[in-house]
């Protein structure tokens, strides 16, 4: 059995790691594709160095874009309730239904922050009232605002 070398990738390899990460592979698989391909560098003491000082500057970022989440959970919160207007037939009852891409453009003029509607959870809305929608901001960071349906 052949000794194992390790290396340290620069990509995302679906099957051994991201980029940035200290793997161990066989060294044939390191010499006749990872290198020549330069998706991986071998581990000397100077790559280890700015593998650290990467992920330090993506810690740095990541905590940044958290507290920008955060700053905005405060601003969602501040402002209280949203309004969609709708059409509505007879009993309250709605043409259509309110949907996240609705919300996110709610938020958009209030906020002047554009939010992607994938990140909203929109309960199921069939008529006029008040209701509690989530919206996730980061992967940490989670607001829930009140919406309010009204007739137009």
């Amino acid at each position: 059995m052949a000794k194992r070398v390790q290396v340290v990738l620069n990509e995302d390899i679906k099957s051994l790691g991201n980029d940035g990460d200290l793997v161990e592979v066989a060294p044939g698989f390191a010499r006749n594709f990872l290198l020549p391909n330069k998706k991986a560098l071998p581990v000397t003491p100077t790559v280890l160095k700015q593998v650290e000082h990467r992920r330090a500057k993506q810690a740095e970022k990541e905590a940044a874009k958290k507290q920008e989440a955060i700053d905005f959970q405060t601003a969602l919160i501040t402002i209280g309730r949203f309004t969609v207007k709708k059409q509505v037939g007879e009993d309250g009852v709605l043409f259509g239904t309110v949907t996240n891409g609705d919300v996110a453009e709610v938020i958009k003029e209030a906020t002047k922050k554009d939010i992607d509607r994938r990140d909203i959870s929109v309960p199921e809305i069939h008529g006029v009232g008040k209701y509690k929608v989530q919206i996730k901001l980061h992967n940490e960071v989670n607001a829930e605002i009140n919406l309010e349906v009204t007739s137009y």
